[in-house]
């Protein structure tokens, strides 16, 4: 049977004390919901419907790229059931309707399919979970027998009911005809006065049609978030399950506990991963990479036996094998090493190439350069790029050695083999193979005294 979802995400998460929507808080560098859709888009249904409200304008926004979502608008707040209610028009009958929750982002694709699997031939699943502190959660009744009789809402619990450990995830799978039946039969009276999609599960008892409550694997996986606490512990869920499954793949962790990933990550075989290591975007990491404490590697390619020093950053850049970048290195977007290249301490680079076996060690800036191979860049070189209007392109051919504290202001290119004296301003294309310098005359000043201050 075609699957529709239909995904919750209205609320506007007045606990986060945000100008962000609720489900717009980021987790793991995603928004919370997108991890919901990537879970739903892993069972392959045949729509997804997204109820949104509050700022709906952002939401939309934010998803504007997606454009296998349908959009549905929940104007008033009025429940979990009421919501469902907007989407139900465009879902047809012969479809099973899978509710999930915008704030419910740690769900696994495996555990929606043994839901969908659970609520085959028309009987309502849905997911529970066992908690130790259910505090705030609607509870799962059952009879004697273990049947499901009912789920009573916390705030509509009696005590003897908030005693019961089964809390109810929200998560529901029915087909859409006698889920639109029940939808139309819903009363909201109770404490809050609103529609509540979990008084389903008492009418389809009633109807003696299938119910069956089926349990997460994991608490942490159905976690609902609400305010900033519960966002730090789903981060730090996540994390734990990403770390778990580069160690799968062959990745060595100094300590899975000090690990952030925020996108998509490959790993070869042997990388080490050391503390406080942020990996965010689409990141590649050959065989035998290493990244040091504290650094930070964002939509990146590097190649094998690489390593990257302490407190380095790296984004949109690639390298070859072999590197040594850092520490307190900074790669910017457009940044390609060749292999065998040393970018050291404190130098910055963007747009640049660098051909294999050249060194680029200290304190440099190098912008909008080619830089050919076995050069040797002095420590303190800028490459002048930007004469405040545009951008301007520095050659340096192979076997070029720059000596410290020099200035190139592009364009302009220095032939092979050339060698830059320490301290010269280059303005003009230095020649291949000659010693080019550029120096003011050394003066000294006689008598000159320093200036003092002024006794106090």
């Amino acid at each position: 049977m075609p699957v529709s979802v239909v995904v919750l995400a209205a609320g506007q998460g007045k606990r986060m004390h945000s100008a962000l929507p609720k489900v717009l808080q980021p987790l793991a560098g995603r928004p919370l919901l997108e991890h919901v859709l990537r879970a739903a888009r892993a069972i392959q249904p045949a729509a997804i419907h997204v109820v949104y409200g509050h700022g709906g304008d952002q939401v939309r926004a934010a998803f504007a790229e997606q454009t296998d979502l349908h959009w549905v608008l929940q104007a008033e707040q009025l429940g979990t059931g009421h919501a469902v209610m907007q989407a139900m028009p465009a879902i047809p009958d012969d479809h099973e309707v899978l509710v999930l929750f915008g704030d419910v982002p740690l769900v696994r694709a495996q555990t929606l399919e043994r839901l969908l699997a659970a609520g085959a031939s028309g009987t309502l699943a849905f997911l529970t979970a066992l908690l130790d502190d259910p505090e705030g959660y609607g509870r799962v009744l059952r009879d004697a027998r273990g049947n499901v009789t009912r789920v009573v809402e916390y705030k509509d619990a009696s005590a003897e009911e908030r005693r019961v450990r089964e809390i109810n995830t929200g998560l529901m799978v029915l087909a859409a005809a006698p889920l639109r039946r029940y939808l139309g039969r819903l009363r909201n009276e109770n404490s809050q006065r609103e529609y509540y999609l979990t008084d389903v599960v008492g009418m389809a008892v009633a109807d003696k049609a299938g119910v069956a409550g089926i349990a997460a694997e994991s608490a942490t996986e159905v976690l609902g978030i609400n305010d900033r606490a519960q966002l730090a512990a789903a981060e730090r869920a996540l994390q734990r399950r990403y770390a778990a499954d580069l160690m799968a793949r062959g990745a060595a962790l100094a300590d899975p506990e000090r690990l952030d990933v925020r996108g998509e990550v490959v790993v070869g075989r042997d990388v080490f991963l050391d503390v406080g290591v942020v990996l965010e975007g689409k990141v590649v990491l050959g065989d035998r990479v290493r990244i040091e404490p504290y650094a930070v590697i964002r939509n990146c390619t590097l190649g094998a036996d690489t390593v990257v020093h302490p407190h380095s950053v790296l984004e949109g850049s690639a390298a070859g094998d072999d590197c040594e970048i850092g520490p307190f290195s900074r790669l910017r977007p457009g940044t390609v090493l060749s292999g065998h290249v040393k970018v050291g301490n404190f130098v910055e680079m963007k747009n640049s190439q660098i051909a294999p076996h050249s060194k680029v060690n200290h304190l440099t800036y190098v912008g909008d350069a080619t830089v050919g191979s076995h050069v040797n860049v002095g420590a303190g070189t800028i490459t002048c790029n930007y004469d405040g209007a545009n951008k301007h392109r520095t050659v340096i051919g192979d076997d070029v050695f720059v000596g410290s504290g020099v200035m190139l202001v592009a364009p302009v290119e220095i032939g092979a083999g050339a060698t830059i004296g320490a301290g010269s301003t280059i303005t003009k294309d230095a020649p291949a193979g000659e010693l080019t310098l550029e120096r003011s005359k050394q003066v000294t000043v006689a008598g000159w005294q320093r200036p003092k201050k002024k006794p106090k």
